[in-house]
């Protein structure tokens, strides 16, 4: 219990909060372009909620997957596998684009949203990791 009260009790100071800000407004560019760059509305990236729902639909997933992100348990696991089919929906495949885009996660889709070489192959929910290369390549040649 104390652990919580020292926790309340600390002050945050103005270069925190600035360093907050922008890593926000980095995380609101980055997800923006990648909006764009899926053909989806970039205003989704600044309202919450409404970015999440354009989210799940980028890489194919039905709408109502939203409820999971309130299932306590079930909403970790299920964010980090939307980090990766994030990745799986602009071409990347391997373990180390998966490990980066959890763990530098506004990086990463700035990455992605900014890189003029990143494309966005369509949603790959539901489809073979075969299948979604074959459409990479397809886009490719």
């Amino acid at each position: 219990m104390k652990l919580f009260e020292a926790i309340s009790q600390v002050e945050i100071n103005e270069a925190t909060m600035i360093l907050i800000g922008i890593m926000l407004l980095l995380g609101a560019m980055a997800k923006w372009r990648m909006f764009v760059k899926a053909d989806q509305p970039g205003l989704a990236a600044v309202v919450p909620g409404w970015d999440l729902i354009v989210t799940l639909r980028m890489v194919g997933r039905p709408d109502w997957h939203i409820v999971l992100f309130f299932v306590p348990i079930v909403n970790i696991y299920f964010f980090f596998k939307l980090l990766i089919e994030i990745s799986q929906s602009f071409g990347k495949y391997t373990l180390v684009d998966y490990i980066f885009a959890v763990v530098f996660n506004v990086f990463y889709l700035l990455n992605l949203g900014l890189a003029f070489n990143e494309y966005y192959y369509g949603p790959v929910y539901g489809k073979s990791v075969e299948e979604i290369r074959a459409r990479k390549a397809i886009a490719t040649a």
